[in-house]
């Protein structure tokens, strides 16, 4: 544990206070807790892959080959739900486990500002929640036999503006959790939420676009299921699902800002 503090604060100590020192201190720490946690980590993922397992062969004993006609999309909104569970998370959670630790005041203290480190420590979880998604992704389509089309050209912007919707509500329940502190239970129920706005008809039903997650959700279905590319979606779509992200974002890191503010004045930042 001293040599990972040491690691620590040589690489704060290398740039500090540049952003990019901030960066490398907060990529080093998430790697260190994922490595120092092997069961944990591995429990994680394979947790994903027994669920989908359990959802594919249960299915295809059940339902036969009428779940051959929906099986693109369980596999999207499987790979789907895998990032935004980890991006949502790593926000929520960090909130709930500094304050445990006892080390939130620190954060407030970085020269970076409290709203810095939590938009990198954001950043960071993001990184990493691709590296579980394509991991997740690659199993799936090895298991099923049904290989979709991954553009990284269309992929990557459309996942990024989707996540960007869940990283505000992700900031939004960080900035409760800032004031309110214990609130796991509704911390899950918000997961299990982003199973229906994923699974959301919004190809049918036009309003349901201008929920977070949604539209971006269907127009990563679309481009995986159909091949097409980023520039073949109409303008309108994207223009729709770049102002939905964007709002959703600035809603919750709003929230978030103001809630830090609440937690300061009030005195809440020691308190668990």
């Amino acid at each position: 544990m001293a040599t990972d503090s040491s690691k620590l604060t040589e690489l704060a100590d290398d740039d500090s206070p540049s952003l990019l020192a901030l960066v490398k201190v907060v990529f080093y720490k998430q790697y260190v807790l994922f490595v120092r946690y092997p069961v944990n980590t591995a429990s994680l993922f394979l947790t994903l892959v027994a669920f989908f397992s359990l959802v594919f062969f249960g299915g295809k004993a059940i339902a036969g080959p009428s779940l051959t006609d929906s099986l693109n999309g369980i596999i999207v909104g499987f790979f789907l739900f895998t990032l935004s569970i980890t991006s949502y998370s790593g926000l929520a959670w960090n909130v709930t486990r500094e304050a445990q630790w006892g080390t939130l005041e620190r954060l407030f203290m970085s020269p970076h500002g409290f709203r810095t480190v939590m938009a990198v420590k954001s950043i960071v979880n993001i990184a990493f929640s691709f590296l579980w998604g394509a991991g997740l992704l690659v199993f799936m389509m090895a298991t099923t036999g049904r290989w979709l089309t991954v553009d990284p050209l269309t992929i990557l912007p459309l996942l990024a503006l989707t996540l960007m919707s869940i990283v505000g509500i992700g900031f939004l329940f960080a900035g409760l959790a800032l004031v309110y502190k214990r609130i796991e239970n509704l911390f899950q129920i918000v997961q299990f939420a982003f199973v229906g706005l994923i699974a959301a008809p919004a190809g049918d039903l036009e309003v349901l676009k201008l929920l977070p997650v949604t539209h971006g959700s269907y127009l990563t279905r679309r481009a995986m299921e159909d091949s097409i590319r980023l520039w073949e979606f109409p303008a309108t779509e994207i223009g729709l699902l770049v102002a939905t992200s964007v709002v959703y974002f600035t809603i919750g890191y709003y929230s978030f800002y103001r809630a830090g503010i609440r937690a300061r004045q009030n005195g809440l930042l020691g308190h668990y």
